[in-house]
């Protein structure tokens, strides 16, 4: 289960509370998955060069709202207001691989990147997934430049060996704020359709649906009902359309598409398709969030549900903690690979509260070749120290990152540290601050 958020914010902080928006109260099963991609996160330059340094605070929300909730934010890219992330449940960790980034500037002939598209892309399950968050450029008259943006974005190449193109992907999500509008109608007419919540009226001179029509680019592209409002231009705070002098006429700017690779190569072939489908994906919701007002955007979500024969359903390494672990005691990591695994000096298996936000998140951390203890054909012993490990114990779990990778691949059930009993009762000022300074060593290792 995919939960996929497109929201222009228009350079605004984050509101208290993402309940809805993230759909947390939701009766059936939980996410496995959250994609959110905002557009217009605010990019002057001091907040932008801060940024870069640290999280934004847009970044920090999100992971504060759902690394509780058991994910992990597991890669995210920035071109100036344009901002993509994407969080995971840990059970899925040991089986998303290949994580590559992109992001392409449409803005000012190329050269600056207000506008245009940051994307992120991965196996999963053995299956290629591509996600693309755009802000193509606006007004109404634009229509061709937005096109011709979208093409540019889509021709784009990951930097690596084998990675396919953008359309060669098994599924591509296309979303943001993509700026088409709807042609013409005067706005007396669209805002008494939508008053009328008759919003058929008003699809077939929307732009994006128009352009589907007669791009072949585009014709592969799904995109499911527009039974919501127009999600532009709204007064702050409000669900009162532009009361501006422009009053600007609304529009369905933020949309969420996808295509699955299969579903274009079959539609092709004259004769039945008898190849098993191997991957599947369904629109289960698709709705804007009318309560939010930071900006004049509402955002929009869709809710998908994917459908995966898993091509790879072993993980690359099992890892686990030995006996029982104290704080009191130098401790013991067992792991095992499979065979051919392309292991490396620089791999490290780090100890994580069960709640962590990152791969840089970890409490401390152990070299697999360096802290090695014992080996033999089966499995690897590695040890780590107690002065290393909380004093005030608490549930935790284990992750063996490979540098190859540049992923997790493998990762432990959460599991009990009994605290050092012997140093609490003798400072019981020893709390957390045992453990809140971070080793400063892996800042070389790319976070995912």
């Amino acid at each position: 289960r995919l939960h996929l958020v497109t929201w222009n914010v228009g350079t605004a902080s984050p509101p208290p509370d993402v309940t809805s928006l993230l759909q947390l109260n939701s009766l059936g099963p939980t996410m496995d998955m959250y994609v959110i991609g905002l557009q217009e996160v605010n990019s002057r330059i001091t907040n932008f060069l801060s940024d870069l340094a640290f999280d934004d605070p847009w970044s920090i929300f999100f992971m504060t709202v759902l690394s509780p909730l058991g994910y992990m934010k597991l890669s995210s890219v920035r071109m100036q207001g344009l901002l993509l992330l994407i969080f995971v449940k840990h059970v899925h960790l040991p089986f998303i691989r290949d994580i590559h980034t992109h992001y392409t500037r449409t803005g000012l002939y190329g050269y600056w990147g207000n506008k245009g598209g940051v994307t992120i892309r991965m196996s999963l399950y053995g299956h290629t997934i591509c996600f693309m968050n755009c802000h193509l450029p606006a007004h109404m008259e634009n229509t061709e430049q937005r096109l011709d943006d979208f093409e540019k974005i889509l021709e784009m190449q990951f930097e690596g060996d084998n990675i396919p193109s953008t359309l060669d992907h098994d599924v591509l999500f296309w979303f943001g704020d993509l700026n088409f509008r709807i042609a013409d109608y005067g706005i007396h007419f669209v805002r008494e359709s939508i008053n009328n919540k008759r919003y058929n009226l008003l699809w077939e001179k929307d732009q994006l649906n128009m352009a589907k029509k007669k791009e072949a680019f585009l014709q592969d592209f799904i995109e499911g009902p527009l039974q919501f409002k127009p999600t532009y231009k709204f007064d702050l705070y409000s669900e009162v359309y532009d009361t501006s002098e422009k009053k600007r006429k609304p529009a369905w700017t933020d949309r969420i598409l996808w295509r699955v690779k299969n579903l274009c190569q079959n539609a092709s072939k004259e004769d039945e398709f008898s190849e098993e489908q191997t991957i599947s994906v369904t629109l289960n919701n698709y709705i804007s969030h009318m309560s939010y007002g930071i900006s004049d955007h509402k955002p929009v979500t869709g809710t998908f549900g994917l459908q995966l024969k898993p091509l790879v359903s072993d993980p690359l390494i099992t890892v686990n903690p030995e006996g029982e672990w104290s704080a009191a005691h130098d401790v013991l990591i067992s792991y095992s690979a499979v065979p051919d695994f392309p292991s490396s000096a620089w791999d490290w298996i780090g100890l994580f509260k069960v709640a962590f936000r990152h791969v840089n998140d970890y409490v401390t951390y152990a070299w697999v070749e360096d802290d090695e203890i014992s080996s033999n054909k089966n499995s690897k012993q590695v040890y780590m120290s107690a002065a290393e490990i909380p004093d005030v114990g608490g549930e935790f779990l284990l992750c063996y990152y490979s540098n190859n990778l540049q992923s997790i691949v493998g990762i432990s059930q959460p599991f009990q540290i009994q605290p050092n009993r012997t140093l609490i009762e003798t400072d019981p000022t020893q709390e957390e601050n045992s453990w809140m300074q971070k080793p400063d060593n892996l800042e070389s290792h790319n976070e995912f």
